[in-house]
């Protein structure tokens, strides 16, 4: 089977100059890609200052909101809190979510990072798909630390075998998570276009933040979501990224 992949850090539902609330515009956008699996950062799970003064802003939550009747199955991990609320990482499935778990992951006292980790079934799949989601510190050692937590949570999975995704905001502009993955995972756009996607700023993308990590799938295309509407909505451009499930690869 085919899987769609999107990786898409939000900016709590804001423009790249904080001056609009554009969630509606988010999920339009997301909602015409079809990805099957959607991987979510900076989702607000709870801001009691802004509900109340921003227009528009949703009765439910950012998570709900989005997940809408496209995604059925969805996950919310808590990293960020606050007086106002807390915001995190999010996962949108059009498969069921069988069990989710975020871990903190955080490796100083001014960030609060998590690991949003599920297990998603896929159809006729003997072993469930682990799809993690991340946003990493912005610092050398904490990223160094946190990767290499996401290669022990992948290792455990189905001992050490199995279909894995791992996506998000890498904040690894320096590039060296892939070298300390080494063939644990593959990142999709370093095997089909060698060398890792340019996602921010959106209105020019320069750093290769973003990433979609996998182990036991095969790659078929990706991309990097640019141009109009996505350079109006988050600071970050979205990337996207077709993979081919093969249970003979397992």
């Amino acid at each position: 089977m085919h899987l769609k992949i999107l990786s898409y850090n939000i900016h709590k539902g804001f423009s790249v100059t904080n001056r609009k609330f554009v969630l509606q515009n988010i999920k339009k956008a997301i909602k015409l890609t079809d990805a099957d699996l959607v991987l979510l950062q900076e989702v607000i799970g709870q801001h009691d200052i802004h509900s109340k003064k921003i227009d528009h802003w949703p009765t439910c939550t950012q998570l709900e909101f989005l997940a809408d009747e496209t995604w059925p199955h969805y996950a919310y991990g808590k990293n960020a809190v606050y007086e106002a609320g807390h915001h995190g990482n999010a996962i949108l499935s059009k498969y069921p979510i069988l069990e989710w778990k975020n871990i903190n992951i955080s490796s100083n006292k001014f960030e609060e990072r998590g690991l949003l980790q599920t297990l998603i079934q896929l159809p006729n799949l003997s072993i469930p798909l682990l799809c993690i989601c991340v946003h990493l510190s912005l610092f050398r050692n904490g990223q160094h630390w946190q990767i290499n937590q996401i290669r022990s949570a992948v290792k455990a999975h189905a001992h050490g075998k199995g279909p894995v995704i791992v996506a998000g905001d890498f904040n690894d502009w320096r590039c060296i998570a892939s070298s300390i993955f080494e063939k644990d995972l593959l990142e999709v756009f370093q095997e089909l276009h060698g060398q890792h996607a340019r996602t921010f700023p959106a209105l020019a993308p320069l750093l290769r933040l973003d990433r979609i990590y996998y182990r036991d799938i095969l790659a078929l295309n990706a991309s990097v979501l640019s141009g109009d509407p996505w350079r109006s909505l988050s600071d970050h451009a979205p990337i996207c990224a077709e993979l081919k499930i093969n249970e003979e690869l397992i």
